[in-house]
């Protein structure tokens, strides 16, 4: 089956498979949480933000395991192809829990005397992971790193490692965390699996016709 390209589509159609429309979409959970902020309440802004934050990343990472499972899925291959954005997203509602830390904290006094927190110390760790991760993430910093760009992007998996830590050491419940991450640890198993299986099949085949 071809893919439906933009040529080929009604005016609705193009503005449904927009990046602006995906953005959109992508941004309709920081719509409360920024009138929040512009209220100056904190309190809900700070737990909402980096809960979107874990759950695009998550998002962004499932969708490779996803598709290898399921190949021939047309609403996969097509998320696939803006998996990127989902990324960035994840980085935005970051980027907006920091801030909502930051002032809800008030001072650089305050903020400093609780860095030793092991809850606090991962989720600046984690924070300055997703900014090389974010910054990289669009066509010409591809074409301009060549190879150097996906050990960048390999960065996600330390900084989901981070996620959950951090999430773990502020509430000291791994039960959320679990929730939102096991899925995603198993798929990656399950990745990890395919790929080593794809490898040892080529390796047996070139054997075979040497």
């Amino acid at each position: 089956m071809t893919e439906i390209t933009s040529q080929s589509m009604n005016p609705i159609g193009r503005i449904w498979h927009s990046r602006f429309m995906f953005w959109a979409l992508l941004a309709i959970p920081a719509v409360p949480m920024i009138m929040e902020l512009l209220n100056g309440s904190y309190r809900h802004l700070l737990h909402e933000s980096g809960e979107f934050a874990a759950r695009f990343t998550i998002f962004a990472m499932v969708l490779t395991p996803l598709v290898m499972l399921f190949p021939k899925t047309r609403a996969l291959r097509w998320l696939m192809k803006r998996r990127r954005y989902i990324g960035v997203a994840a980085f935005g509602y970051a980027a907006l829990h920091t801030l909502a830390y930051i002032l809800k904290e008030g001072t650089l006094a305050r903020i400093i005397a609780e860095l030793p927190q092991p809850g606090i110390w991962l989720g600046w760790v984690a924070m300055l992971l997703f900014v090389p991760l974010a910054v990289t993430s669009n066509d010409t910093s591809l074409r301009a790193l060549g190879a150097t760009w996906k050990t960048i992007q390999r960065l996600v998996y330390p900084a989901a490692i981070l996620t959950v830590a951090h999430w773990y050491f502020l509430e000291y419940q791994i039960g959320p965390a679990l929730v939102h991450f096991g899925p995603l640890a198993a798929l990656e198993i399950y990745r990890i699996w395919k790929v080593n299986s794809l490898k040892r099949a080529r390796q047996v085949g070139s054997h075979e016709t040497a």
